[in-house]
Parts: structure tokens; C-alpha cells; sequence
């Protein structure tokens, strides 16, 4: 049974849409990312989900059971928020206690979070979890602490252990590691990743970094303007978007974007060059061509096939060096990804030739869809017509 349906949830704010009827059906202990640039609806859906706001339509199912109307309390959702929400003046281990404490049906609603009135053995009982979940997160050291004496990966993950002392249906993510400077980031994406394959529970992430979908999802929702655009596994997501603004948003550099047109052999050319061959389209069709920095190369001296550009930045990253050319006389940019020691002396201003190497070639038409690529779709160094 699924963990989780979303069925045509509609949210609007006043005459403003935000959610678009959108279904989505999430399994039971699977990591699935919702990803899309800032105002895309991604946060409002999460919140629905959570009971945090109420649909203008639609439905909400939690394994087998409808729970429209039904409190946040209630869901048994655990919910990591972006800026941990950890009550300052607690201790981590009276962090993580609270929910345990809250849900205990002695006491639900009104017991302190701090003081004597439990039972000696409920709160032996409680402490074991806790210190359980400590454990597994590796923060065990730190339980006696308050959150202002951790760092920010240490706050993150007691906010972690707070979720999952409670043992939930599923996790909700918004944003958890946006707070992280950029190494932490990584460190935490890793983490997270193991961390969900420890507890095989379901993990409902919200980001805009396209790069945590790629590298922790089993699945990734794109969003734009309210759609769920695309859902998939990151490789098929990443290798084979539906439309170009989904190819735009994923990936680190964009996608290269180039205008083409199709001639009468379904070859798909750019400056008398062919790049791909699709099975759909008429000749002379204008088409748009989507080219990775990855499946480019600087051409050899006299090999055929090659576009020109204009070298105008380097971006030196170590092992990688992307080179940023001005094509069609200047009216778009390109990246190519090369590493340092075979191009690094190029100079600026220098014209560059380039070839695609690997990978496919994506074609989109005039409306933004991706076109399918004939069967014998060449893979081979392009040649000039």
C-alpha cells in the first residue's frame, strides 16, 4: 500500500493559484524529493500534507485511512523544518523528549515539558529511545547540550532525532539543509541518504537545489507554476526531460541551448552541422537543440563536425574547467566541460572548436516538448552536411 496520495489538491490564495490539481502518489519507504525554483508551490503542497494548511480541493490519504480535516497532531507525520525549531532553553535529549512526552496518553495536552510528573519508568523508557536515536544520528555526546552550544550540523541532526524518536508514518523535509554552508551541505546530503536507508521509512523532501534531488531521491517531482512537471528517477529526470524548461532546471552548468531546425532526413542541424536525428518533425521545422557541457569536448585539430565559439571565461574548479564560448556571433553562450591540464592554456578571446562526444543531443520543438529520437540516432562524431 502506498504511504502516501495526494488526489487533485488545488490550493489558491485569494484569486492567486498555487497548486494545480495535482496527484501524486508517494510508496511506502521511498525518498521522493519535490523540487523547483523559489514560489513553485512545492512548501505549500508539503504543509497540506503535513495539515499545516487546508486545500481549496482535493485530498489527502495516509496509507489507507483519508485525512482531510484531520489535525497535524494527529497524522503522525514528523515534520524537519528549515530552521530546526529546537526550543533554546531545553537540553537535546529534553528536545527529542518532547514529542514522546506530548503523545503519551497519560499526560497528552498538559504535561510540562521539563519537571518531575511522569512515571520514573515511562521516562527510563522514553530516555532509551531517545538515547537509541542518538546513536544512530551519532549525536549521544551531545544530548545534555542546548542547542546553542552545537554547531549547525549538530543542531540539524537533533532536529532529526526530535522527528524520529517518534517513530512516524513518514518524514517531511522543508528545506532542512538550506541553513548549512556549502561543504556541511554535502557532508549532510550523504548523511541523510544513509540515514534513509537505515530506517527504510518514507522521506518527503522539499529543496530548490536541484542538486540534492539528483543525489538522494529515489524519485524527484519537478514543480513549476503549481504543475508537477516531471516524475522520475533523478537519472531519467536528468537524461531524459519531458520539455526544456525541466532540462533548464536540472543540471550544474544548465544545459546548452542552441536553435536548430530539422531537415528532410530528420537530421536535427545547428550551423549546417548535425547533432541529432528525431523521429517526429517536418522539414525546415525550427527546433531547439540541448546540448550538456558534459558531452562536449574541444575538437582535435582538423576533426571534422565542429561548432566554433568564442572563449570568454574559464571557471577553474580542479579537476574540472568549464569553458564559457560565445556562439553565433555572440547572440548565446555555451559551456564546455574540460579539464584543466588539456585546456587551461587556451587564451581568452581565442576561437574555440567543439564537438559533441557523448551522450544524446535533445531536441525540443516550437512548444517546449521534447521530440523522440529516431531509433538509428546518430552517435557518432557529428559530420557537416
Amino acid at each position: 500500500m502506498p504511504a502516501i496520495r495526494l488526489r487533485s489538491i488545488e490550493k489558491s490564495f485569494g484569486d492567486t493559484p498555487v497548486l494545480n490539481a495535482i496527484d501524486l502518489t508517494i510508496e511506502a519507504g521511498e525518498f521522493l524529493t519535490l523540487v523547483g525554483p523559489s514560489g513553485c508551490g512545492k512548501s505549500t503542497l508539503l504543509r497540506i500534507l503535513a495539515g499545516l494548511e487546508a486545500p481549496s480541493a482535493g485530498s489527502v490519504v495516509i496509507g489507507d485511512r483519508t485525512v482531510d480535516g484531520v489535525r497535524a497532531a494527529d497524522r503522525n507525520l514528523a515534520m524537519v523544518f528549515q530552521s530546526y525549531a529546537l526550543y533554546p532553553h531545553l537540553t537535546i535529549a529534553q528536545n527529542m523528549m518532547t514529542p514522546l512526552r506530548m503523545r503519551d496518553l497519560g499526560f497528552a495536552g498538559r504535561l510540562p515539558l521539563v519537571g518531575p510528573l511522569i512515571a520514573r519508568d515511562t521516562y527510563r523508557a522514553m530516555r532509551a529511545q531517545v538515547e537509541e536515536t542518538a546513536k544512530i544520528l551519532r549525536i549521544e555526546a551531545l544530548l545534555d547540550r542546548k542547542p546553542g552550544q552545537l554547531s549547525g550540523g549538530q543542531r540539524q541532526r537533533a532536529a532529526l532525532g526530535r522527528a524520529m524518536v517518534r517513530k512516524p508514518v513518514a518524514f517531511l523535509m522543508d528545506e532542512p539543509l538550506s541553513n548549512l554552508d556549502a561543504a556541511l551541505r554535502i557532508h549532510m546530503r550523504a548523511e541523510l541518504a544513509e540515514l534513509h536507508r537505515s530506517l527504510k521509512t518514507t522521506f518527503v523532501y522539499v529543496t530548490h537545489d536541484q542538486a540534492e534531488a539528483l543525489t538522494m531521491s529515489d524519485r524527484m517531482a519537478v514543480m513549476m507554476d503549481g504543475h508537477i512537471l516531471q516524475l522520475g528517477a533523478p537519472d531519467e529526470v536528468y537524461n531524459h526531460p519531458h520539455e526544456i524548461r525541466v532540462a533548464e532546471f536540472v543540471g550544474a552548468p544548465k544545459i546548452n541551448l542552441l536553435p536548430g531546425e530539422v531537415d528532410g532526413a530528420g537530421h536535427a542541424r545547428c550551423d549546417g552541422v548535425v547533432l541529432s536525428r528525431v523521429a517526429t518533425g517536418a522539414p525546415s521545422d525550427k527546433v531547439t537543440i540541448g546540448l550538456r557541457p558534459e558531452h562536449l569536448a574541444v575538437a582535435d585539430k582538423g576533426e571534422a563536425g565542429a561548432l566554433t565559439g568564442r572563449l570568454v571565461h574559464r571557471e577553474n574548479l580542479g579537476s574540472d574547467l568549464y569553458l564559457h564560448l560565445a556562439v553565433r556571433d555572440g547572440a548565446h553562450r555555451m559551456v564546455v566541460r574540460a579539464t584543466p591540464q588539456e585546456c587551461f592554456h587556451l587564451p581568452l578571446g581565442d576561437i574555440v572548436r567543439f564537438v559533441r562526444k557523448r551522450g544524446e543531443a535533445l531536441v525540443f520543438g516550437a512548444d517546449g516538448k521534447r521530440l523522440q529520437l529516431s531509433p538509428i540516432e546518430h552517435t557518432a562524431v557529428p559530420e557537416v552536411a
